[in-house]
């Protein structure tokens, strides 16, 4: 199979991170409320434990080498801020979604900013511990 070839078998239906939080309704109030994703599954439990699934549309496992991380970097930043891992989403408009998740709580690190590759991207410090971009996408 070609890597652009979709399987008939593909083994894997689906992407999910699973983020521990501290606070999970400021979690909420922040990846549901304020950025959109949409409730798909909540679960109470014994001894307290809650689990909530939010919807992310399609998803996607971007494996990126050092050089590539730091070009990254250089581009949206200006400088090394990157972590292992980094959430990106991409947005309808990412100026009006960067200054609604400021509102919300996370912190900028990068304003939106143009890439070579035709996205616009901003960088921010999350709720949850995440770093995450936001992207949106020029050329349609």
């Amino acid at each position: 199979m070609t890597p652009n070839q979709p399987s008939g078998n593909r083994k894997v239906h689906q992407l999910r991170l699973v983020v521990e939080v501290e606070d999970l309704d400021e979690a909420l109030a922040f990846y549901r409320d304020a950025l959109g994703l949409t409730e798909e599954l909540a679960v109470d439990s014994d001894r307290g434990a809650s689990v909530v699934i939010l919807d992310a549309g399609r998803a996607t496992l971007e494996l990126a080498n050092k050089a590539q991380t730091q070009l990254i970097d250089d581009i949206e930043v200006g400088r090394k801020v990157s972590r292992q891992i980094r959430v990106a989403f991409e947005v309808k408009d990412v100026e009006v979604a960067t200054t609604d998740l400021t509102r919300a709580g996370a912190e900028l690190v990068a304003p939106p900013t143009e890439t070579p590759w035709r996205s616009l991207n901003s960088r921010l410090e999350a709720p949850a511990g995440l770093q995450i971009t936001l992207f949106e996408e020029l050329d349609g």
